[in-house]
């Protein structure tokens, strides 16, 4: 039989570990527990709940269980330099303050790297139940089925997604850009989850989305299922984060300062 260390590294392997994982994690967070335990982190809106630690313990120790030499990158903590090559990317839950208010828009994200490139990508919409998926040439999917963006070539006739920070100086500025986007588009969404928004234009639910400022737990497996599923991702860690249909994204990216 084949140990976990000597299995073979695909992005397939790595996005079946990651599945079983993500769905794992979601019961977990599904079960809202009476008392969250609501504490703050970067600033006093930027909340996170005793089930965003349990959830990554959870996710951790399968991912681990199944492949000790990985390395791991998670945005409660958990943070394992590994030696195999492969690490995961992990947000237990991109969407803290809906799951605190009970808003059906929270996600369980798990990316794994391959070499420092993202190979397999794992986003569970908790409330609905919906898994999305993608690995690096082999499409995107929700439930198995194909994701396609939309083709939509006209930036004014474009529903646009978008997020904002934590950070009371960087809405600020955030909210000046908007006054530039708002009259360009039909319409701006904001629904709280980098990772949710990014598989909405993989699913065309999105024509667009943008952000300035998410992590790489945020954005690492739906950027991977959004340019799966054909759309144009820029994405920089610490920066802008990008994700478009082709026709619309130079249009987009135009009206977004650096």
């Amino acid at each position: 039989m084949t140990s976990p260390e000597t299995s073979p590294v695909t992005p397939a392997a790595l996005l079946a570990l990651a599945c079983g994982a993500a769905r794992e994690a979601g019961e977990l967070v599904r079960q809202r527990p009476a008392d969250l335990g609501v504490d703050t982190k970067s600033t006093p809106t930027d909340v996170v709940t005793t089930v965003d630690g349990a959830a990554e313990r959870l996710i951790v120790g399968a991912l681990l269980a199944a492949r000790p030499q990985d390395g791991v990158f998670g945005e409660e903590g958990a943070g394992i330099a590994g030696s195999s090559g492969v690490r995961w990317v992990i947000d237990p839950i991109d969407g803290t303050v809906n799951y605190v208010y009970n808003l059906p828009a929270y996600a369980v994200s798990i990316a794994a790297e391959l070499d420092g490139k993202v190979v397999a990508g794992a986003v569970l919409d908790v409330a609905a139940g919906a898994l999305f998926t993608a690995t690096l040439g082999g499409g995107a999917g929700r439930e198995e089925v194909p994701l396609h963006c939309n083709a939509q070539e006209d930036l004014s006739q474009s529903l646009i997604g978008t997020g904002f920070s934590y950070d009371a100086a960087v809405r600020r500025r955030q909210a000046e850009i908007l006054t530039a986007v708002l009259p360009k588009v039909r319409d701006i969404r904001r629904f709280g989850s980098c990772a949710l928004d990014l598989c909405a234009v993989a699913g065309g639910r999105l024509d667009g989305y943008y952000e300035y400022g998410p992590s790489l737990w945020d954005y690492a497996a739906g950027g991977l299922i959004a340019r799966e599923a054909g759309a144009t991702v820029r994405g920089v860690h610490g920066g802008l984060v990008v994700a478009s249909a082709p026709g619309i994204f130079g249009a987009l990216t135009a009206l977004l300062p650096d």
